[in-house]
């Protein structure tokens, strides 16, 4: 979010401030640094022949719709077209549509123009430029008293150039042959005014270690504070990737011994930051925010190098709380308690910080000073805070939610985590009638997937099973395990315990009827076999249909062959049966007889064997009486 400097102001004496603008922007000439301006496109929809695409220039205050679409009316106000005062009634369109407000440039505020219109209900804002010049950022007002209103703005708004601007108000004027004006519908369309180029986004934030700027400040405080667990969620994730800057400046040759320089430099004039009380004869010193500055830049670095590169988050949070300005807590031993505290190596931490007395340039400080040289779509940085989402600055108020859906824009579509799908700052498009996209009634299988950039109807993979088609009038299973999805939206019928499909899982797509049936796959009949002289054809046969399948029965004493579709005869007699069985039954008698006669033998066999064993272990009573020697008793002399 680009914003002036509340420090740029005030620093001291006039030439200074002179010195300090032109040395922010890393050159001697000229003091204005190079900007780039955001687009985003307008398109007008209705009527037809004014239908088109136009360029609009994102306001630097209020909420960007990043990500999003704004369809709506384009109302242009008969009195107070500037929207410098305040509106006397809401803002309405016949159609019910959102109003977008269009008011004329000048006299007052941009910011002012939007605060108004949000008041008598404007969805959003366009500002139709005066004079025919390059678009430009409009840009916030320095704090004050009468601006308090800019924190409160929350709807969009863009600058459009002035042959635009002219002819949307001619439309948008009460016509002579009408009681009402002719409704012009555009639709504003920030969708790609965020790149969002592959599945991580890389942002980065220009802040200051400075907790007494004032409101701005607090400002920041409160955005690290509310964002601190997105972002580390994104990042544990591997979803992000975070970059802290800090702005710094130089103080030119010719005043490097004044005290101005002497307060508020490091590395004898090199880094400078301005005195946070302005006044350089009490409190704390510009110096003092630039070796602060410093080792915020260095723990992140050395928290990056160790695998957890989202302790800075944890680190800025714990030094406003433990070492505040406020409180004189504002050193050197205050943040080494936190660097420790959160288990960072203060040894790698002061060696990355270098000597700030030194006459030497200062690798982690030159390196930012270089950073802030515009690149690409970027834009030189030179107001404070600056957020930078994958290399485009972001415009809108630095608060969680609108950064985060910023940020969240970044991400290539379909793979936003699910920190970005939250309730708090994204609707489920899906919900509301499945977002018009195909869903089986039956399994309740939709194609509609939900994502950051909207809803996207694409036929889904469930189960591991893969559905082709559409996404909007239909999705089909295709592949194996297809049948077990709806049956592969093919027929199936069960009767009694039959079961009958025409899904089949040894091909791939399609549906056909089973043998035994007839039809398209989606819906098949029984197939009358006999009916249609398919099936047990012979002279002696007999065919009945059943459902699926057919019966076929032979004349007399002869035996269906269904592969041949035959009769043949039955040569076997009732005595050839009764032979046959009797000798099957001899056969079985003898079987059993061998069975019972080979157990017996076994069994005796056995008992042999364990009576001699026992013999040579166990004696018996005869034996001993005859063997055993007599015994002497003890008590015998």
């Amino acid at each position: 979010m680009a914003r002036r400097a509340p420090w740029l102001a005030g620093i001291g004496a006039v030439p200074f401030l002179i010195i300090v603008v032109v040395a922010v922007v890393g050159a001697a000439v000229p003091a204005m640094g190079r900007f780039v301006v955001e687009k985003s496109s307008v398109r007008v929809l209705s009527p037809e022949h004014i239908r088109g695409h136009h360029d609009a220039a994102i306001g630097n205050f209020g909420v960007p719709d990043y990500g999003g679409t704004l369809t709506g009316v384009v109302v242009y106000p008969d009195k107070k077209a500037t929207g410098c005062a305040e509106f006397d009634a809401k803002f309405k369109s016949k159609s019910r549509r959102p109003v977008i407000l269009l008011l004329d440039r000048g006299e007052c505020y941009f910011a002012l123009k939007a605060w108004n219109a949000q008041q008598a209900g404007a969805a959003a804002v366009l500002i139709a430029d005066n004079v025919d010049e390059q678009l430009l950022t409009m840009d916030t007002p320095e704090e004050s008293p009468e601006t308090e209103y800019i924190d409160r703005i929350s709807i969009p708004s863009a600058l459009v150039n002035r042959a635009f601007g002219e002819s949307l108000k001619k439309m948008s004027s009460p016509s002579p042959s009408s009681e009402a004006a002719v409704e012009v519908v555009v639709k504003l369309d920030w969708r790609e005014s965020m790149p969002h180029p592959d599945e991580r986004v890389e942002y980065e934030l220009w802040t200051n270690s400075n907790d007494e700027c004032g409101a701005r400040c607090d400002e920041q405080m409160e955005f690290v504070r509310g964002f601190r667990g997105h972002a580390q969620i994104m990042e544990r994730g591997g979803y992000a990737l975070f970059t802290p800057h800090y702005i710094t400046w130089y103080c030119p040759e010719a005043f490097k011994l004044t005290q101005q320089c002497k307060s508020q430099c490091i590395n004898h004039g090199r880094y400078c930051a301005p005195d946070p009380e302005q006044d350089f004869g009490e409190g704390y010193e510009g110096k003092d925010v630039v070796v602060e500055n410093l080792r915020q830049l260095c723990v992140h670095r050395v928290a990056n190098e160790t695998g957890r590169p989202w302790a800075w988050w944890d680190y800025v949070m714990d030094y406003k709380i433990r070492c505040s300005m406020k409180e004189k807590k504002y050193s050197k031993g205050c943040a080494e308690d936190v660097v420790k505290a959160l288990g960072l190596s203060l040894d790698k931490v002061l060696e990355c910080m270098g000597d700030p007395e030194a006459d030497t340039d200062n690798a982690v400080l030159a390196k930012e000073q270089e950073d802030q040289i515009g690149r690409g779509s970027r834009g030189d940085v030179t107001i404070l805070p600056t957020l930078v989402i994958n290399n485009v600055q972001y415009r809108g108020k630095l608060e969680r939610t609108a950064v985060l859906k910023a940020v969240c824009a970044g991400f290539k579509e379909g793979t936003e985590p699910r920190v970005c799908l939250s309730n708090d700052i994204e609707t489920n498009e899906c919900l509301h009638r499945n977002g018009g996209c195909w869903r089986d009634e039956k399994t309740n299988v939709t194609a509609c997937k939900d994502t950051f950039r909207g809803r996207v109807c694409e036929c889904p993979v469930v189960n591991g099973v893969q559905y082709e088609g559409d996404g909007y009038i239909g999705c089909k299973a295709v592949g194996p395990g297809r049948c077990t999805v709806d049956n592969g939206g093919c027929w199936s019928e069960t009767r009694g315990h039959q079961t009958f499909s025409a899904c089949s899982d040894t091909a791939l797509t399609g549906c056909r009827c089973p043998p035994g049936f007839q039809g398209d796959g989606h819906k098949c009949e029984d197939l009358d076999e006999c009916k249609e002289k398919l099936a047990c054809t012979c002279p002696d046969c007999h065919c009945k249909n059943t459902w699926g399948n057919y019966e076929c029965k032979c004349k007399g004493n002869q035996i269906y062959i269904r592969g041949e579709d035959t009769c043949i005869a039955n040569s076997m007699s009732r005595f050839g049966w009764f032979i046959t069985i009797l000798v099957v039954s001899c056969v079985a008698g003898v079987g059993i007889a061998g069975y019972v006669f080979y157990k017996y033998r076994l069994r005796s066999y056995m008992d042999s064997e364990i009576m001699a064993i026992m013999s040579q272990y166990m004696p018996l009573d005869s034996q001993n009486n005859e063997n055993q020697p007599l015994r002497q008793h003890d008590s015998e002399a």
